[in-house]
């Protein structure tokens, strides 16, 4: 029997879907890798999720490590995120700009250490720091007229409702049936798919059509 049943049968969902993106991605040459690898570890994450939360929050011990090895891999996929983006709105050849802003999110969480709030919530909590460093280069992108701009920030945005529903009541997302967590998995398959149909879009988008990038 499953520990967490619901929230891990929604965490297997969410994986599997994911990693269906990212087999499908494989056909899409068009596409940066970094988008790839991003895809890879979301789907490797929630894979991982589906099984903390049904077999390894049973054990005191190691939930926690578990549950840290999770937010590691969220950390590398959103790192990637930022780094597709970097690619996408700037060019290539932006390293500097990449760890500049990927700086921010870790200086937030040494703060918070020192402050005595160190910890895997903390450390999720400053990537969202690293999120609003991508909306913001996509929102840059959209008043330069790039081509995948609005797609994406719509995707980003339906991937931010998904995060907002962690935070309703448990009555109330007990109407549908599910807790404010198997809610939330299952939320983020929409963002993750208009993600992926819009990158393949973009792949198979006539070369004049894309936006001229720019070079270091």
């Amino acid at each position: 029997m499953l520990h967490e049943p619901a929230s891990s049968l929604t965490d297997l969902a969410l994986g599997l879907v994911v990693v269906g993106l990212a087999l499908g991605l494989r056909r899409s040459p068009g596409v940066h890798r970094h988008w790839r690898t991003m895809f890879w570890w979301v789907g490797a994450a929630a894979l991982a999720g589906a099984v903390h939360h049904g077999v390894v929050t049973r054990s005191e011990r190691w939930a926690e490590p578990s549950w840290a090895l999770i937010s590691c891999m969220v950390v590398i996929g959103i790192s990637y995120l930022l780094a597709a983006t970097v690619v996408e709105v700037l060019g290539p050849g932006r390293g500097r700009v990449f760890w500049a802003l990927r700086s921010l999110s870790l200086l937030a969480y040494a703060a918070l250490a020192l402050a005595g709030h160190a910890g895997i919530e903390a450390i999720l909590l400053c990537e969202g720091v690293t999120m609003v460093a991508v909306i913001g280069l996509w929102i840059h992108a959209a008043r330069a007229r790039h081509a995948l701009a609005l797609p994406l920030l719509a995707a980003l945005a339906a991937s931010s409702m998904a995060g907002a529903t962690r935070a309703l009541p448990g009555d109330v997302t007990a109407r549908v049936g599910l807790d404010p967590t198997s809610l939330y998995h299952l939320a983020q398959i929409p963002g993750m798919v208009m993600l992926y149909g819009t990158l393949v879009c973009a792949a198979v988008l006539p070369r004049a059509l894309r936006p001229r990038r720019q070079t270091a």
